[in-house]
């Protein structure tokens, strides 16, 4: 169960590049399929729009997940860790999560 908190975005401990890691995870099967980063105002985005909303690093822009694909991620819940410096985000999913057509990013196994 996620506790309910008064704290704001601002207390959240993101990185000297102004993000936050965000694992996404559904809401139902509780699969992990993705990590993404996060800025202050993608994270405003998510909350303001409930999908998935991030900040690419190589490409220096925001993105949705879905738009252009259509494999959106509805936020049922958003919680952030004991140290405030990574985000866990259950989600519906519709469709798959990984650009590779994998229903997750984790798809590959070591061993």
């Amino acid at each position: 169960m996620i506790r309910k908190t008064k704290r704001a975005i601002k207390d959240l401990k993101f990185d000297k590049f102004g993000l936050i890691p965000a694992v996404i995870q559904d809401y139902k099967t509780k699969d992990v399929l993705m990590v993404a980063y996060m800025n202050y105002k993608s994270l405003r985005r998510t909350l303001k729009l409930g999908k998935t909303c991030f900040w690419s690093r190589s490409r220096k822009k925001y993105w949705i997940k879905g738009e252009t694909s259509g494999h959106f991620q509805f936020v049922k819940t958003l919680a952030y860790d004991c140290d405030m410096d990574a985000l866990l985000i259950k989600v519906r999913p519709v469709g798959v999560a990984c650009h590779t057509g994998n229903r997750s990013c984790f798809y590959r196994r070591m061993k």
